[in-house]
């Protein structure tokens, strides 16, 4: 079939604009992943549920998607984790990588075409660089990094707005003697004693973060691909970074969509660990099923903020619950089309928040069927709202299933369930968080429940296995 124009605010212009692929039909897109030394947090679950309903969509509209999402395993808050912890780098990211696909899986967020991690890259990353010092773009610095010459790229600041000049103003120049400019940023770092290094022209030594995507993204999609994504956060500096590396290395365009997903603010301020709100997705799916924190961030529209409040997961919980009774009785899923308005929705720059308004448009005339006992018009409604849920990554579950499942792995345990290894991490993040935050009696609650299930917690100072007795 014919791919279907759609509109994307693009946020290097500041505005909607038509999807226009390179190649007709297809679509290349790469998402900064995560840095794996820890569990991811709610924020980084809001980028990845948004940008696989992107993925979800733009496949549905009838586009060829190759989508790519890295794994950064090197990294400066890697080295200080595994010292931390008295543990190899590998043994830290290789943990990290299994918990970060389990929490994808609960998620529902579908696996990358490609993820690429940063160490199978280094060659890359090596060529580009040289490329760069050869054009005058980098130079090795009195300290024997090797860095690149903001003042060389002229566009500097085009996607974040920032000028130069200001920037500049701003700069702590007296900690940055070895550039050339305080707004130089690092392309490959010498290594230092016990850190992990990787032999290159200039030394031994290991890349910086941001020509890792740089090197990453052109290496799979070329030196121009359709749309590249990922966290505000990340505009700047790591994603003006992007732009500066590759136009220069590679002498052409980078990416003709920019696209990047709203802040997670948490009772209305923006979520930080020195704030105290901070929460990892294991911490709150020791709280709610998995698909309810899936609804309530596409119950907002991806570029804006999205709060997060206990009594914003108990409405997505409640409207969620609402959906699944309508589909209740409708017998086994068929295969749909997706009807117009929902097309309409998704087409306009992804707008889940009216998707859902044709969603529960559906589940009325649905209602509205089964009390008229129109067999027929049951049949293709279920299926049509069932299809419409399978963009947004939701209403796929056997509605018996998901109206009997605890609403919570505390509930889950109440309930006698057997609990699988998933649920048995998200109750120890549960338990380490009490802890942390000296609520000793219900830290003391997880650990006897998990007890009673046959769980046997062994504590050591690198934090908490188990085993099953």
């Amino acid at each position: 079939m014919k791919a279907r124009e759609i509109q994307i605010h693009n946020s290097l212009t500041g505005r909607k604009e038509p999807l226009r692929p390179l190649k007709a039909g297809a679509v290349g897109m790469y998402v900064c992943g995560m840095t794996v030394y820890d569990h991811i947090h709610v924020g980084h679950a809001r980028m990845l549920i948004v940008f696989d309903t992107v993925r979800r969509y733009l496949r549905a509209a009838g586009y060829d998607v190759t989508f790519v999402q890295n794994i950064t395993d090197i990294d400066d808050k890697i080295i200080t984790r595994a010292r931390d912890n008295n543990e190899p780098i590998s043994a830290l990211t290789g943990r990290q990588i299994v918990a970060l696909h389990e929490d994808l899986a609960a998620l529902g967020v579908e696996p990358p075409d490609h993820e690429p991690r940063a160490t199978e890259y280094i060659a890359q990353m090596i060529v580009m660089i040289t490329r760069l010092v050869e054009r005058d773009y980098a130079y090795v610095a009195s300290d024997g990094d090797v860095m690149y010459a903001v003042r060389k790229f002229a566009p500097y600041g085009q996607l974040s707005g920032k000028k130069l000049d200001d920037l500049r103003a701003g700069a702590r120049i007296e900690l940055d003697a070895a550039k050339r400019d305080p707004l130089d940023f690092v392309l490959w770092k010498k290594s230092k004693p016990g850190e992990p290094a990787w032999e290159s022209p200039w030394g031994p030594g290991r890349p910086g973060w941001h020509i890792e995507c740089s090197a990453m993204s052109t290496s799979i999609l070329g030196a121009t691909f359709d749309i590249h994504g990922g966290g505000t956060d990340l505009k700047f500096p790591h994603h003006e970074n992007e732009i500066a590396q590759s136009c220069a290395a590679c002498d052409s365009k980078f990416v003709n969509v920019w696209m990047h997903n709203g802040f997670v603010n948490v009772d209305n301020e923006k979520m930080s660990k020195s704030l105290g709100n901070f929460f990892t997705v294991r911490d709150v799916l020791a709280k709610v099923r998995p698909e309810v924190l899936r609804f309530f961030v596409v119950s907002s529209h991806y570029r804006g903020p999205i709060n997060y409040t206990e009594e914003n997961l108990a409405q997505a919980d409640a409207t969620l619950e609402r959906l699944y009774l309508a589909l209740r009785g409708t017998g086994r899923a068929v295969a749909a089309e997706l009807p117009e308005n929902l097309h309409a929705a998704m087409a306009d720059d992804f707008n889940t928040p009216e998707a859902l308004a044709v969603i529960q448009a559906l589940a009325r005339e649905l209602n509205a069927a089964k009390t008229a006992g129109d067999v027929s018009r049951i049949a293709s409604t279920a299926a049509t709202l069932r299809a419409c849920g399978r963009i947004l990554g939701v209403l796929q579950l056997d509605p018996e299933d998901f109206l009997r499942r605890p609403r919570s792995l505390a509930e889950l345990i109440d309930v006698g369930h057997q609990l699988d290894d998933a649920a048995i991490d998200a109750l120890i993040a549960a338990r380490t968080a009490a802890r942390k935050a000296k609520n000793f009696k219900e830290s003391d609650r997880i650990r006897d429940a998990l007890a009673a299930a046959g769980v046997v917690l062994e504590d050591n100072p690198q934090g908490t296995k188990w085993r099953r007795g």
